[in-house]
């Protein structure tokens, strides 16, 4: 199922972010994974899912386009 970060992304962009499993809630964040780890395990959270935000959204073409499968 595709989750919908367009909130997330705006707000922590370039960031590192520590979600929980429903992998909508933000628990941490930092410039560092290390910063973002220690702020969800301040917050009780061990073992939160770790992701890197990116600095732009580029479009995409897609994969068969992109290897030039024509499909």
């Amino acid at each position: 199922m595709v989750k919908d970060w367009t909130k997330i992304y705006e707000k922590y962009k370039g960031l590192w972010i520590a979600l929980l499993d429903d992998e909508k809630t933000v628990v941490g964040s930092g410039k560092t994974v290390r910063k973002a780890i220690e702020q969800a395990q301040e917050k009780g959270y061990k073992t939160p899912i770790m992701v890197r935000m990116p600095t732009a959204i580029l479009p995409s073409r897609g994969y068969a386009e992109y290897w030039g499968l024509g499909l």
